[in-house]
């Protein structure tokens, strides 16, 4: 029986866009745990916040393992279109339920839904990257985009829109609410918007990226794709996620609704740099000392 080239996969690639469904059903399961817990803390201190994010970033980081193992099959512009409608039709279908009880699990399975949409297109858009140096000016753009629309754009009317929206919640939510992914965080009564698809994206992006070029990205052992070869699951901190970290951090002590784009953008640059000119120092000192 032959399928359609839009839906057919190699048989290493099913196995693994399995294991990234069933890890992130696991992911929105375990984020509706921390909020049923954290409903039990009474008085929460900041640091609780920060614990409860990074809880979950980390979470969220070990999801990428499957992705790095991905390869690239050739494609027609068609899949691509094929593919974005059905992904973009899930998220507003999912979007349109809205039951009277469990809504705290419902917008669990949304932000986990939304962290599988954005991993197969940052997965994806990696794929372009035919040199590592091209990241710079993706980074340049990209911050310069979102800085643009940040100030002037639309994004300034969506922050806007959201602000006032949770500040005193009233009717329904604006339309941009649909691609943010939420957290847990105690003593909230819900789900706390966090950060947008587009960031994910540009974090799985990052991520694999450096995993394509053999550049371990990871700041607390091997890479990751040494890690998921091996399956070790729970040691895997890419450079992108703690600058996703940063950036959100920044955001609820500043209590601004800063993007975390051009910061991600910035953070990885740097990185980059740091790492060449410490690649550079250590060549030239073998050369000196053969």
């Amino acid at each position: 029986m032959s399928y359609h080239p839009f839906i057919t996969f190699s048989k290493s690639n099913q196995r693994l866009i399995l294991l990234l469904i069933t890890s992130h059903i696991l992911w929105s399961c375990a984020i509706l745990g921390l909020w049923f817990t954290g409903n039990l803390i009474k008085t929460a201190l900041p640091w609780w916040s920060s614990g409860f994010l990074a809880l979950q970033l980390y979470a969220a980081a070990q999801l990428l393992l499957p992705a790095l193992l991905l390869h690239a099959e050739k494609r027609s512009r068609s899949f691509y279109i094929f593919w974005g409608i059905i992904l973009a039709l899930c998220i507003w279908v999912i979007n349109q339920l809205s039951p009277n009880s469990w809504q705290p699990l419902l917008t669990a399975v949304k932000s986990g839904l939304l962290l599988l949409i954005a991993t197969l297109i940052g997965t994806a858009l990696a794929r372009y990257v035919r040199r590592l140096w091209e990241i710079v000016p993706i980074c340049i753009a990209m911050t310069l985009a979102d800085l643009a629309s940040w100030l002037f754009g639309p994004t300034a009317s969506f922050t806007r829109q959201i602000k006032e929206y949770y500040l005193a919640p009233e009717g329904s939510p604006p339309l941009i609410d649909m691609v943010l992914i939420k957290l847990a965080f105690p003593g909230s009564t819900g789900l706390t918007p966090v950060f947008g698809i587009s960031d994910w994206i540009m974090v799985v992006f990052f991520a694999v990226v450096s995993s394509r070029f053999k550049v371990n990205d990871n700041l607390i052992g091997a890479s990751g794709e040494t890690l998921a070869q091996k399956r070790k699951v729970g040691r895997y901190l890419p450079v992108s996620v703690l600058a996703l970290f940063t950036a959100t951090l920044l955001a609820q002590l500043t209590g601004l609704f800063l993007p975390a784009l051009p910061l991600i953008a910035l953070i990885m640059l740097l990185w980059y740099m740091t790492r060449y000119l410490l690649l550079q120092s250590t060549f030239c000192k073998d050369k000196d000392n053969p």
